[in-house]
């Protein structure tokens, strides 16, 4: 099975050895209702002093709490926030909640609980085999069902319709067992979750309010009752409500709580993030003569301040959002672009500089909406936005880690006239040799975590583009580019 990225992954212990119902009810097993099941679950992660969502990282102190009343409370909740802030991946996270495995009547559609059925097949079979009913186990990674609304989306798809295969086998119309059960009833006894809620067209809303407030579900005028046992959670845009669609205002009465989410509010959260999210050690890489890439940490911090600038930035639509997918795309990219240097320039160990940041604004470009973009003549305006917000990053964190440290030997360097090329693919040995001795590269390598003995030839051309681009948006040094050649002068 593949795990779905956010859900509890496989098991980590057996399933319990019960296959039959007398095996069940020997065993002790009781019943407890799925929101019942999250709550215990939930307190006694709180009571060991354990994070209740682990990898939600910024909403500590803010959603998580009120996500905890919510779940605590027995609530269905709805999450809103802008794109990219992790509603999703909070929603899957909830999985890890449940208990790792529940029992279920073997063959059930519906995931049903042996000791609380609820459909007719469910009754007859354990009438017809009393304590010998087959019993299996159902691990929580299984127990998560989603759907992202489309208008397209029907109530047979949610919640289910006539099989018509079942009524040419010889059943009545009214037979219940007629029905093909949609994505909510086949996701009793867990989560569902509806991503996009307001896409979802209005009449196909209305088919969730029994789901929500009478527990139960009606198909085509068939008198089905079916007291399904499962938490609701839905995710919406803030800006939904007026443009694409609107969440109906019986439904959100009867969601019991609703939730705002937000981006990082802090620096740290931005960065904790980028090293939780980011992948930049692929399949393979490391397998060959090179080695996985280091990004050091004061081109992360450029990567989260940038993206902090852009979200703030009055050019960009402030209703659209910037996501966190903006940022770990483009630490992602630094890191490709480190190893495409290493590989062609053949350097054993890619490290990124600070050259390989210009990558990140034509690749991120698509994932920020400007405002008052009318034309297509508009887009060497935004990358000009881009460069300059990269560009004030870069000088924030030269600021931040570099202050009051003594660069004056490194500018001396230029007095005389020299100048110091870099470049995309300049090697870490090339750049190095243009400078020579380089006055307290210890003290700079220290300022920037990398500990004393231990740095690479590599590691210390990062340090130095650095310094030296740090020298030149304080005006300290010149600097002349032209496509992928930059070269610093007096």
């Amino acid at each position: 099975m593949t795990d779905t990225p956010g859900v509890a992954s496989g098991p980590t212990t057996p399933a319990p050895a019960a296959t039959t119902l007398g095996e069940l009810r020997a065993s002790g097993v009781v019943f407890q209702p799925v929101k019942s099941e999250i709550r215990t679950n939930l307190l006694a992660r709180l009571g060991r002093g354990e994070p209740s969502l682990p990898g939600m990282v910024g909403f500590e102190e803010t959603v998580l709490p009120e996500v905890e009343r919510a779940l605590i409370a027995g609530h269905d909740l709805v999450l809103l926030g802008e794109r990219g802030q992790g509603k999703t991946r909070l929603i899957r996270t909830l999985v890890g909640l449940l208990d790792e495995w529940t029992p279920v009547l073997t063959g059930s559609e519906l995931n049903e609980h042996p000791l609380a059925p609820i459909s007719v097949w469910a009754h007859r079979r354990i009438a017809e085999h009393g304590d010998a009913t087959p019993v299996s186990w159902l691990h929580r990674s299984e127990r998560f069902g989603e759907k992202l609304a489309t208008p397209d989306t029907s109530v047979g798809d949610l919640i289910g319709d006539v099989d018509p295969i079942k009524v040419a086998e010889g059943r009545t119309l009214g037979d219940p067992e007629t029905v093909h059960y949609g994505l909510v009833p086949r996701t009793n006894r867990g989560i569902f979750s509806v991503n996009e809620l307001p896409d979802l067209a209005e009449r196909i809303q209305v088919a969730l309010l029994n789901v929500l407030e009478e527990r139960d579900i009606q198909i085509r005028g068939y008198r089905v009752r079916l007291p399904l046992d499962l938490l609701l959670v839905a995710s919406a845009n803030p800006e939904d409500y007026t443009n694409r669609g609107r969440i109906i205002t019986p439904l959100k009465d009867r969601f019991g709580a609703e939730v705002r989410t937000h981006y990082p509010i802090e620096l740290t959260d931005e960065i904790r993030l980028l090293h939780q999210e980011a992948h930049t050690i692929w399949h393979g890489q490391g397998q060959g003569l090179l080695g996985a890439p280091i990004v050091p940490e004061h081109l992360v911090e450029i990567i989260a301040r940038f993206t902090r600038l852009v979200r703030e930035s009055s050019h960009v639509d402030q209703r659209s959002g910037v996501s966190a997918r903006f940022a770990i795309a483009g630490l992602e990219t630094v890191a490709a672009s480190a190893v495409r240097r290493a590989a062609i320039a053949g350097e054993t160990r890619p490290v990124a500089r600070v050259v390989d940041l210009p990558s990140v604004v034509p690749a991120s470009r698509g994932k920020v909406e400007f405002a008052d973009a009318s034309s297509d003549n508009d887009d060497d305006r935004e990358l000009e936005i881009l460069d300059h917000l990269l560009r004030q990053a870069t000088a924030q964190t030269f600021r931040a880690r570099c202050a009051g440290l003594d660069l004056s030997g490194l500018q001396e360097h230029f007095t005389g006239g020299e100048t110091v090329e870099s470049g995309e693919l300049v090697s870490a040995p090339a750049l190095l040799g243009q400078l020579g001795t380089i006055p307290k590269l210890a003290e700079l390598l220290g300022r920037l975590g990398v500990p004393e003995g231990e740095h690479t030839s590599e590691q210390a051309a990062a340090a130095v583009e650095f310094a030296l681009e740090g020298l030149y948006l304080t005006r300290r040094l010149a600097k002349d580019t032209d496509g992928g050649r930059t070269v610093y002068g007096a």
